[in-house]
């Protein structure tokens, strides 16, 4: 009996308020059948919508064919043409005007496939549309980290007054290499960060506060980097004018979970004296999101 093979793709494109783009963006993506868009997840005030797109695998597939990888590839190529990065303004940091991508294993498919489709789909932006593209997780050959990629390249520090950041990285000459395309990017499009790895859910909390270093202070406290809960990593972000979020990767959601950052998060902002909301997800759970796709009447 044939085991079930799907793979998942997130696309995070820095652009949320020009319908005119996402629409672009979505009608390049449905002409591929075989691969749904299963999940929009889209922030006005972040300026940052993203894509969860699955598709089935063969059990022996050409990474060339992957109905998954030709679809992303379509809709990184709409985004290049609809979105000017030097024009992006919002409270959400990012590197490109396709910001990251990262593809999942779902059921039974091994991860190692899913890393090889990764890296055919950055040969590919990177030769073909000639932008800087840097690997990470199964995707790099020596496991290399989301968060070092854009500790290195300033995503973390504010480029902008008011905590806000503005077009992408500001200088063309990066200060670390690329592992696919030019070693120089173009300010209207940025870099794209690709990576391959088991799932990860995204937790946000807002912060009903505008005491940034506060809040920070409580990103930190909670992130395993910071000492807190191991495979958490988490940063504050200003969303709106009265509320910060508390914005979190689980990369380990099974170990983990949202309720359990919740619970420390609550705590760290008592002894703030801050007052906060409960936390959402910006995505499906996984299960939900195989769920949706095999009731999809897709044939095989």
């Amino acid at each position: 009996m044939l085991q079930l093979m799907l793979a998942c793709c997130k696309v995070y494109i820095s652009e949320s308020r020009n319908r005119v783009a996402l629409e672009s963006i979505e009608r390049a993506a449905k002409l591929f059948r075989e691969a749904a868009i299963i999940n929009k997840f889209e922030d006005e005030t972040y300026n940052r919508v993203g894509y969860t797109l699955v598709s089935k695998l063969a059990p022996k597939p050409s990474t060339d064919s992957c109905p998954l990888r030709s679809a992303v590839l379509a809709m990184v190529k709409a985004s290049f043409e609809a979105i000017d990065l030097e024009l992006h303004r919002g409270s959400h940091p990012r590197l490109g005007v396709v910001d990251h991508i990262c593809f999942h294993p779902l059921a039974h498919t091994p991860l190692d496939q899913i890393a090889g489709i990764a890296k055919s789909l950055a040969a590919d932006i990177g030769s073909t549309l000639q932008v800087p593209t840097f690997l990470y997780g199964a995707a790099h050959e020596e496991g290399r980290t989301l968060d070092s990629i854009r500790r290195e390249l300033g995503y973390f520090k504010p480029n902008l007054s008011g905590n806000q950041w503005a077009g992408g990285p500001r200088s063309v000459c990066l200060p670390l290499k690329p592992d696919k395309g030019p070693v120089q990017a173009v300010q209207g499009k940025g870099v794209v960060v690709i990576g391959a790895t088991r799932w990860v859910d995204n937790y946000n909390i807002p912060v009903f506060s505008t005491d940034i270093a506060a809040v920070r202070r409580i990103a930190k406290r909670v992130s395993g980097r910071g000492g807190g809960l191991p495979t958490v990593q988490a940063m504050a972000l200003v969303h709106g004018e009265d509320v910060i979020e508390v914005a979190c990767n689980l990369l380990e959601p099974s170990r983990v979970g949202g309720d359990q950052v919740q619970l420390e998060v609550e705590r760290l902002a008592q002894e703030e004296d801050l007052t906060l909301g409960k936390g959402y997800f910006t995505d499906l759970p996984q299960e939900k999101i195989i769920d949706s796709y095999l009731k999809l009447d897709y044939k095989s």
